[in-house]
């Protein structure tokens, strides 16, 4: 509700717990609509999704399922309620999706399993209208539940104690630029080497930043500076350091950044 309230769209797996409703229509009847699980529904779309072939990644539509959204009203005494009503939504069965060949990727919370049979699941959304286009919005959005995980993982995304929303920020924009650094780095490290010899993004994490790091101040040419040296494993990420570590940085109090020249930048008021 918050994210349709918004102007966003949403597409999730349907959970065990789901409630969904299946419309019923008679001729000079009103419609009804019959609670069903989504397992019954992958269970009767089963058939159909493995007549579609055995490679490959297969999905079948589904018609004419409901949720119920809660939504503000007036009561009869004219105070503010909550009432609800049936909306539409398009539930698509798939088998083989892309993102389940890895376990790991698979939520821990029993609470919150999704539903499954024989390795099918059912994926729902608000566009009852494009159902066909679920599937692959589904896939971006996993992305995006793969990052959370390493995040949580491996980066300390859920350890920020600050309670400044400013401080939130700028805790969750710092895990950003690191996650698009190790991104890369996991690109051009193990683009080379096969699969025994690759780095996992936890191994990325350990031997790119790591956590112990040497501060010490020395005098050059009788002025102070101060030097930070961070412990990285300098053979294995020796290439990466060397092409993007700028190789020389001055910082004082004034915040105006001025380019030098296309290699050297510095603070200067």
């Amino acid at each position: 509700m918050f994210l349709e309230a918004n102007g966003f769209d949403w597409v999730t797996k349907a959970k065990r717990n789901t409630a969904l409703y299946r419309k019923i229509s008679h001729a000079g009847r009103k419609d009804r609509y019959v609670p069903i699980s989504a397992s019954q529904l992958i269970k009767e779309a089963y058939a159909t999704l493995i007549a579609t072939g055995k490679s490959g990644l297969s999905a079948a539509s589904i018609p004419d399922i409901y949720m119920k959204f809660p939504y503000p009203a007036v009561g009869r005494k004219g105070q503010a309620t909550t009432k609800t009503k049936f909306m539409p939504i398009a539930a698509v069965a798939a088998i083989r999706l892309k993102e389940d060949e890895d376990g790991d990727a698979l939520l821990e919370e029993k609470e919150e399993s999704p539903a499954v049979y024989r390795g099918a699941y059912l994926i729902i959304s608000n566009r009852h209208d494009v159902p066909e286009r679920a599937l692959e919005v589904y896939g971006k959005r996993w992305r995006i539940e793969v990052f959370f995980r390493m995040a949580k993982q491996d980066l300390a995304f859920g350890k920020c104690h600050s309670t400044s929303e400013a401080h939130q920020h700028a805790h969750m924009e710092l895990l950003f630029a690191t996650e698009t650094l190790l991104a890369y780095a996991l690109w051009k490290v193990n683009k080379e080497k096969t699969s025994d010899e690759s780095c996992t993004h936890g191994e990325m994490v350990r031997g790119l930043f790591k956590t112990r790091c040497q501060v010490h101040m020395r005098n050059q040419k009788g002025s102070q500076r101060i030097y930070i040296d961070f412990d990285t494993d300098v053979r294995r990420f020796a290439s990466f350091i060397s092409t993007y570590w700028p190789p020389f940085l001055l910082m004082t109090w004034w915040p105006v950044y001025t380019s030098i020249d296309s290699h050297h930048y510095q603070l200067i008021s």
